[in-house]
Parts: structure tokens; C-alpha cells; sequence
């Protein structure tokens, strides 16, 4: 085998489908990879479209690159509007999973654009080409940040892209082995190479319920559910999210497991997963809003009953 490295720029883009280990867990193998297979055939047709190389499926999850080798800026627009044709093929994917009696899936796509290195890694018995270094970590965390059919870009990819580009919601988060925090934007829009909207989220039309439930809920790091069982109480309640008052302080943007009881609606309990996304301090408490990133059709369905026989 020989070895190669050379440095280079380029875009990355990394796409993850949101709960899918729950829903794994809870289908048929076959069914699973049905639509495992599936979904990677029309992301992969958009990819191929847009001049992306499939660096590695991950799981449910794919790292593509971007080399910059024409004009940066354009390699930058092109990942863009193929993350935008991403996530409005999910249609598609999810009318295949309905066929499946399957759950709506959503997916979050990460990117970032910088100086990797091109190398083959492996040995004798396995061996592939791919990119490596910290810019491409950088993409990988910038979508661990999305919620349910979210695109996010890194400030690298934004100043590249940010006279073509309408975004969101900016945030400045943490991550793992920078001192400085990142900025991230959310990506609606883009005019270049053609005008595109990224499909509008189910999270920002919603009413809100005032109630006063209590809830058992874990932390997620690294993809990992940690042992230990928190206690809270929600106090508001939306189709997309809710808001808890809980004694601990959870850091904004955590991914957490909640174990909702469905009595009030319905007569089991019922995972759901949610990202944090606000932290205040009240009266000694802290008042946690986080909106679902995993919710199933049955307890989506129901939820969203309840709210709207008792607004």
C-alpha cells in the first residue's frame, strides 16, 4: 500500500438522520436497512450532483467533501445548496418509510469549510482515502449542534458564502478542543448557483400549553445515555419542545433523554430525545427550553392532541 498526504482546502459537510438509533431499535432489521439503502441513494444522487465525493457512511451518518480547487467561494455555495436539495429530499425518504409503516425522520447537516489533509489510511487488510485534521472535526461538531431538519455553517463557510446566503439563528457555542467558541449560523436560504429555501421546521409553528408534569431525564455525551436519572418539571408545552424547571444547571445545547409519562394523554411512557436550547436562572431553579430532536409519530400525535383540546 502506498501512503500519500497532501494539504489542501476544502469543504465538509457532515449529515446525520436524527434518532435513528431509536428507531433501529424498535423495526425490523430488513426494514432498517431498506431504508438505510434508500435514503443513501437519493442523498447520494444530490451529492454526486453538486460535485461532493462520499468520503465515509458513518452509520446513518455521511462526511462529504468539497475540494476547493475552483473558486472557494463557489465550492462553498455548492455545498450549500446540496445541503438545501438534502434536506428537501426527505420528502421523498420518508414517503419510501411510510410504505414501512416507519416514523417521519429528520435529518441535520453540518458544514465547514478550511485546511485538511488528503491521505490513505489503513494497512494491508483495509484501506481507504480520505481527509483528516481539525477542520474536519469542526464540521463534525458544528452538526451535533442541528435540530431536527436544521442546516448549520461554521463562520469559515459563512464569510464565503454570506452575500448569497439568508441565515437564522447565530450562536456561539463550545467545542471540544478550542479555547475560543465558534460561531455557527442557520442556513434558510441561498440565491447561488440557484435560488433554494431549506424546508421551513414544524418547531417554529406551534402554540404553547402551560402545565406543571413531572419528568425523568438523562444526559446524551458523545452519543452515550448516562446512568443517571435527573427529575424536573415541565412547565410549558409545545408540538416541537418544551420548557423544565429543573434544580441543575444543563448546559445550553445539551442533547438530553427525556421519559415522558403519557398518562396524561395516553397509558405508557414514551423516550423522546431534545436539545437544550435556552438556560436562565429563576428563583433558585433553572428554567430549561429545548426542542425535540427524536419524538415518535404515536407520542407526537397524541401531544399535540393534548395541547390542543385544553388551549
Amino acid at each position: 500500500m502506498s501512503i500519500t498526504t497532501k494539504a489542501k482546502q476544502a469543504t465538509i459537510l457532515f449529515s446525520d438522520i436524527r434518532g435513528f438509533t431509536s428507531i433501529s431499535e424498535r423495526f425490523p432489521a430488513k426494514q432498517v436497512v431498506q431504508l438505510l439503502n434508500t435514503y443513501f441513494q437519493i442523498m447520494g444522487n444530490i451529492i454526486a450532483r453538486y460535485g461532493g465525493r462520499i468520503d465515509k457512511y458513518m452509520g446513518d451518518a455521511i462526511m462529504v467533501t468539497f475540494d476547493t480547487e475552483r473558486p472557494e467561494k463557489d465550492s462553498v455555495l455548492n455545498t450549500i445548496a446540496c445541503a438545501i436539495e438534502m434536506q428537501n429530499a426527505m420528502e421523498e425518504v420518508n414517503e419510501f418509510g411510510q410504505k414501512l409503516n416507519m416514523d417521519k425522520l429528520f435529518m441535520g447537516i453540518g458544514i465547514n469549510t478550511g485546511s485538511v489533509v488528503a491521505c490513505t489510511l489503513g494497512s494491508e487488510h483495509h484501506w481507504e482515502d480520505t481527509v483528516i485534521g481539525d477542520q474536519v472535526n469542526v464540521a463534525a461538531r458544528v452538526e451535533s449542534f442541528c435540530l431536527r431538519g436544521q442546516i448549520l455553517i461554521s463562520e469559515n463557510s459563512y464569510e464565503y458564502a454570506k452575500e448569497y446566503i439568508k441565515t437564522g439563528t447565530v450562536n456561539e457555542v463550545s467545542a471540544k478542543g478550542k479555547k475560543q467558541t465558534i460561531k455557527i449560523y442557520e442556513v434558510l436560504k441561498t440565491t447561488r448557483p440557484k435560488e433554494l429555501n431549506a424546508p421551513e421546521r414544524d418547531g417554529r409553528r406551534s402554540p404553547r400549553l402551560e402545565v406543571e408534569i413531572p419528568i425523568k431525564f438523562q444526559k446524551i455525551e458523545d452519543k452515550k445515555i448516562l446512568d443517571t436519572l435527573l427529575a424536573g418539571t415541565i412547565r410549558d408545552l409545545s408540538y416541537g419542545g418544551i420548557s423544565l424547571q429543573t434544580p441543575m444547571r444543563i448546559d445550553k445545547f445539551s442533547d438530553l433523554r427525556l421519559q415522558v409519562s403519557l398518562s396524561l394523554i395516553g397509558n405508557e411512557i414514551s423516550d423522546v430525545y431534545a436539545k437544550v436550547l435556552r438556560v436562565r436562572k429563576v428563583d433558585g431553579q433553572f428554567d430549561i427550553g429545548m426542542e425535540f430532536t427524536t419524538i415518535d409519530e404515536k407520542a407526537a400525535k397524541s401531544l399535540k392532541s393534548f395541547i390542543d383540546s385544553n388551549l
